[in-house]
């Protein structure tokens, strides 16, 4: 059955640190792929495999993973209605949902934001990118393959190019979202603006909270809708 793992899956004691995972996708050898990349990895378990996204919502519903590597393209149903199923506010149990793609998926990307997905990944990508991706969504963070960023933001400005309202934000939060729109981490925003990561993380909560954004793509993605993202010489001057 295609949720059974495989074989060469090694078996590990369950245990907090541990990063459960679904993987989503019509492609068996996409799959098995994926398996054998995440199999070496301490802290990542893979708990089940699905082939549409029909038996996604089955496997979701039954292991309670704490990530799901979702294919777009999958019979029966979408990567992308999974992915609303999955994320919807009273869902009993919220994975983080990242999108495994490919290039020609460009209005796939945008609507996936707007469905709530933390991330974006290539079929193609590397396992060091892989297993990123997945520890990246465990954390509340968010990892978009950098061959993908360029094309999915600029199809965000291209949507609207209005400016942010002037009083939505603080002009710290504005700082924070801007960073975090350009791909930064927590660490890095905190660096670049002389505070803690702590700091980071509470601004990242409010933000989310003012724009009632499911997670930190989303944040993302209203940078640039709203003309916020890609400022740095503004940015600059004010740090």
């Amino acid at each position: 059955m295609a949720s059974e793992r495989p074989d060469s899956l090694r078996q590990r004691v369950e245990g907090p640190s541990v990063i459960r995972v679904l993987l989503a996708d019509d492609q068996e050898i996409v799959r098995t792929g994926m398996a054998m990349i995440l199999s070496v990895e301490d802290d990542i378990d893979v708990v089940a495999h699905a082939e549409d996204g029909l038996q996604a919502l089955e496997m979701a519903a039954l292991h309670r993973p704490d990530v799901v590597l979702m294919d777009i393209r999958m019979p029966r149903l979408d990567g992308l209605d999974a992915l609303r199923r999955l994320t919807r506010p009273h869902a009993a149990h919220r994975p983080q949902v990242v999108m495994v793609t490919t290039f020609d998926d460009d209005e796939y990307l945008t609507r996936a934001v707007e469905a709530g997905a933390c991330g974006f990944i290539l079929k193609d990508s590397g396992p060091r990118l892989l297993a990123e991706a997945v520890r990246a969504a465990a954390a509340g963070d968010s990892l978009v393959s950098p061959s993908i960023t360029v094309r999915l933001l600029k199809r965000l400005r291209a949507v609207s190019s209005r400016p942010a309202p002037a009083t939505l934000l603080s002009p710290r939060e504005e700082q924070v979202v801007m960073l975090l729109a350009e791909g930064l981490t927590n660490a890095e925003i905190a660096a670049a603006l002389s505070i803690t990561v702590g700091t980071v993380k509470t601004h990242l909560g409010n933000i989310q909270a003012k724009l009632t954004a499911r997670n930190r793509v989303e944040i993302a993605a209203w940078a640039w809708r709203n003309g916020l993202a890609g400022r740095s010489d503004e940015r600059a001057g004010d740090m």
